[in-house]
């Protein structure tokens, strides 16, 4: 008798090849390359001063202090701007935000600021052989215009930038309209309840906070115009009618992500991939699940910051459990520096407690100071070095140009020229970093060295509603940030070559 399982074996053979197939069509598949993957963990408005690790002391952050202690810890480490689009725009394009009009914070409805014609961070990934997803927070516009039709696919978006899955919210929590979108659609829209968006003036019937403070949970803080829309009794900027089921609600909006993140990872570990995770938190509104809020006795933007740690531990334990952590590298950041009252009555500023979100450095988002632009960022895990704090210089921009020489990928000619090749300087390796970084706020410094020069302008040098101090003076400034990390000597008329070798810097950037 022929056994059975000779008669199986031409079956067997075919099933063998239909599993094959269908695992490369959705994800699954044997990793064979030795390409790390790479998960970059994007906080917004998380400051220097916000993490353990970094020497906070009335806020833990476990899990990212096991972040650090696995890996490289960066004392001197920037986003290319105090504020989170052009932030954002430089990581991805590899350009310095200031070079290109429109690159300011972007209202929800504006349209896509990044060139689909040209190298991006994903692309470098996708044209190495990886799988690339954006699951998070936005914000580089979408469409080709600012009048769009939401209730169909919204496109160019993230998918036509170089990611081949994105599950994102098109701006911030703060901003209409409050839904995810997977890919080019609004997920959960009812057809029947079609989406209207509009910053200029009202559309539909929906309340507002100004006119209906009696609705609001939480309260905009006077004059920052948190108090349009009301979407689960929270003012935000910009008006929206319909799409009633699928507006998201903000307790629900991190962990939606984070088991978004999850999956993406269960689905693709077989195969490199680079996600990037852009969190949420501690960005206003600050409404963190249930479960963390008054853990922190700093208000909910502490309580969002436990939420954030919390995160980031479910993507390292993750990692772990799937027997991934020595072909894994993950970069942890923030966009750029903190704010405490930001547009709405939180606790922030009632509830600090003694709490300094930039820790040593002066000023934080919107500001020229360090605590605009200097920021946590974290590497751990496949080629990195282990337990090490660097102070080499090193900047967010720099990420395409070092994947791209870690992969072999050429980036072509005048495309992506502020980035550096710095891949030995984000593993631990090389110690000194960039020889010289431009930083932007409301005006532009150069950093080279222990020396900061902020050029001289006609700026507001106080953000009252914020209480920043931004930086911008009418004259010179320079500091010598080994011994004054917190900027409060002005030494530029002591200095005076050096001021005048930093601005030549600076203006050589400027015509590029």
């Amino acid at each position: 008798m022929t056994p059975i399982t000779n008669n199986l074996k031409p079956w067997v053979g075919l099933i063998l090849l239909s599993i094959a197939l269908l695992s490369s069509q959705f994800g699954y598949g044997q990793q064979k390359s030795g390409k790390p993957n790479i998960i970059y963990i994007y906080a917004d408005d998380l400051g220097y001063g916000d993490v353990s690790a970094y020497g906070a002391t009335k806020i833990q952050t476990p899990n990212l202090d096991r972040l650090a202690a696995s890996g490289i810890r960066f004392t001197n480490a920037h986003t290319t701007s105090a504020t989170c689009t052009p932030s954002r725009f430089g990581l991805m394009t590899g350009i310095y935000p200031w070079r290109q009009q429109g690159t300011g914070v972007l209202p929800g409805d504006a349209k896509l600021i990044i060139p689909t014609d040209r190298v991006s961070l994903p692309k470098i990934f996708k044209k190495a052989g990886y799988h690339t997803a954006v699951v998070g927070k936005w914000h580089l516009g979408l469409g080709t215009q600012v009048k769009k039709n939401w209730n169909t696919d919204v496109k160019p978006g993230p998918n036509e930038v170089g990611f081949d899955y994105s599950f994102i919210f098109p701006a911030t929590a703060d901003r209409v309209p409050t839904v995810f979108m997977e890919n080019h659609r609004v997920l959960g829209l009812d057809q029947n309840d079609s989406i209207e968006v509009d910053y200029q003036q009202p559309v539909g019937n929906d309340p507002t906070g100004k006119e209906h403070p009696e609705l609001l949970k939480m309260h905009s803080s006077p004059g920052q115009g948190h108090n349009q829309t009301i979407v689960n009794g929270i003012g935000r900027i910009g008006y929206m009618s319909g799409g009633h089921r699928a507006r998201w609600v903000d307790e629900e909006v991190s962990t939606t992500f984070l088991s978004v993140a999850q999956e993406y990872i269960k689905r693709n570990k077989e195969r490199p991939f680079f996600l990037y995770f852009a969190l949420t938190e501690p960005h206003v509104p600050r409404m963190p699940a249930t479960i963390f809020k008054g853990k922190s006795n700093l208000g909910y933007r502490g309580d969002a910051i436990l939420q954030l740690d919390w995160t980031v531990g479910q993507i390292m334990d993750q990692i772990e459990s799937l027997g991934l952590s020595d072909n894994t590298l993950i970069i942890f950041s923030s966009d750029n520096g903190p704010v405490l009252d930001d547009g709405y009555q939180d606790g922030a500023v009632s509830q600090r407690n003694g709490h300094m979100p930039a820790g040593p450095l002066r000023g934080g988002k919107y500001s020229i100071f360090e605590g605009g632009t200097r920021v946590p960022f974290i590497v751990s895990g496949a080629g990195a070095a282990k337990g090490v704090t660097s102070d080499a210089l090193l900047c967010q921009i720099d990420l395409l140009a070092s994947v791209a020489d870690m992969l072999g990928q050429a980036i072509p000619k005048g495309e992506a020229f502020d980035s550096q090749a710095l891949w030995d300087t984000f593993l631990g390796k090389d110690k000194e970093g960039r020889s010289h970084l431009i930083e932007h706020a409301g005006s532009l410094a150069v950093i080279k060295g222990k020396w900061k020069y902020i050029e001289p302008g006609n700026g507001r040098a106080y953000a009252k509603l914020t209480d920043t101090e931004l930086g911008n003076a009418p004259h010179p400034q320079l500091y010598d940030l080994s011994k004054d990390m917190g900027e409060k000597n002005n030494v530029a008329d002591t200095h005076p070559k050096m001021v005048k070798e930093l601005a030549a810097i600076l203006a050589a950037e400027r015509n590029k």
